[in-house]
């Protein structure tokens, strides 16, 4: 009898996908041996063998015991959506930085040092001496223009971000942001805005997204076919360079140029009644294949990050030390990554790579 594959879930508030994904990967999985079901911990011992052949990780971030396991979980075996090592040492500030060098239009961003630090972290003023001061605020501001968005360097949910036109706002809201780490970027007084669902890191469906409302449309013609490629490619670009497999990437759009502002929630929101019941169906479904698909060959998909090797640093290898399998295995980029962004603007367009969603 073939051993059962079993795939698992681990999220926190969510009430409409856990149990529909649930119930789809066991209708889609049984004549593959796969079920799925809610992960559940009481304690993990060293050496402890793997239950699960997938787990798709939707709360780790908030939760340090989730993390730790999953980590040894991935040393037993278990394919784990998104790579807990990589997604522990990730932060916005260097993913733009990378899709910067890659060719994606980025706002012009800057790291700032913290307002404060946790109580708990025994800092005297002598701890930072590395720190200038005063800070150069205009200058800060000059260069990522007025107004600004500040917002933290490493965080989601819309939580501490602030829209800033000159130097006193910009202080009285960085005062608010103790302990955060927080970056200050230019705004994007956007025509249009994006927000890509991706499956896989290659499979991108761009979605209207209103930020202001916060809500979904389902308009399936709202980019253009030049515009929808674009956003298509530079969404693939940044998946494979950070090798996210389960995320949101959001565009804002100016003058035609999609700029990624957002790209780093690898635990999309997936309910519902916030994303529409149109898009509830597209993501089941392509969440549910998805990891049918890892649970029957996953050891082959290396979901591990390729930046070394996409900007020419050397095999994608040297930070995390991933799997000597994995860097055997040839990255294939989408077209102009790696240019620059008059280079890409200039050069014809290729043909659509999938049908796109808008």
């Amino acid at each position: 009898m073939a051993e059962t594959k079993v795939v698992g879930l681990m999220c926190g508030r969510e009430f409409s996908f856990p149990p529909a994904f649930i119930d789809a990967v066991n209708a889609l999985g049984k004549p593959h041996g796969i079920t799925a079901e809610m992960v559940k911990l009481g304690g993990t011992r060293m050496g402890e063998a793997a239950r699960y052949r997938v787990i798709v990780d939707r709360i780790s971030h908030e939760v340090e015991y989730y993390r730790g396991y999953l980590k040894h979980a991935v040393l037993e075996g278990t394919y784990v959506i998104n790579n807990p090592f990589w997604w522990t040492a990730d932060d916005k500030f260097f993913n733009y930085a990378i899709a910067s060098k890659l060719g994606v239009a980025i706002p012009r961003t800057v790291l700032l040092p913290q307002k404060a630090y946790p109580a708990t972290i025994d800092l005297t003023s002598e701890s930072l001496g590395n720190l200038e001061y005063p800070i150069d605020w205009e200058g800060l501001l000059d260069y990522v223009g007025r107004p600004a968005i500040l917002k933290p360097y490493s965080g989601g949910g819309w939580r501490h971000v602030y829209k800033v036109h000159d130097v006193d706002e910009l202080l009285a809201a960085y005062d608010r942001t103790a302990p955060y780490c927080m970056t200050l970027q230019e705004f994007i007084d956007f025509d249009q805005y994006v927000r890509c669902f991706t499956f896989g890191k290659t499979d991108i469906v761009p979605v209207h997204y209103d930020p202001r409302e916060r809500r979904y449309v389902v308009n399936h013609s709202y980019l253009s076919p030049d515009l929808g490629d674009r956003v298509i490619k530079d969404a693939q670009t940044i998946n494979q360079a950070l090798g996210y497999e389960m995320n949101t990437i959001e565009f804002a759009v100016q003058n035609g140029v999609p700029y990624a502002i957002d790209f780093l929630n690898p635990a999309p929101d997936f309910e519902r009644d916030r994303i529409t019941q149109h898009y509830f169906e597209l993501v089941l479904d392509k969440m549910s294949r998805l990891v049918i698909d890892r649970a029957r060959g996953g050891d082959q998909t290396n979901p591990w990050p390729r930046w070394e090797q996409m900007v020419g640093m050397g095999p994608a290898s040297g930070v995390i030390g991933q799997p000597a399998s994995a860097v055997a295995s040839p990255v294939v980029l989408p077209t102009g990554a790696g240019e620059s962004g008059a280079a890409k603007a200039a050069r014809p367009r290729a043909p659509r790579a999938r049908k796109s969603e808008v």
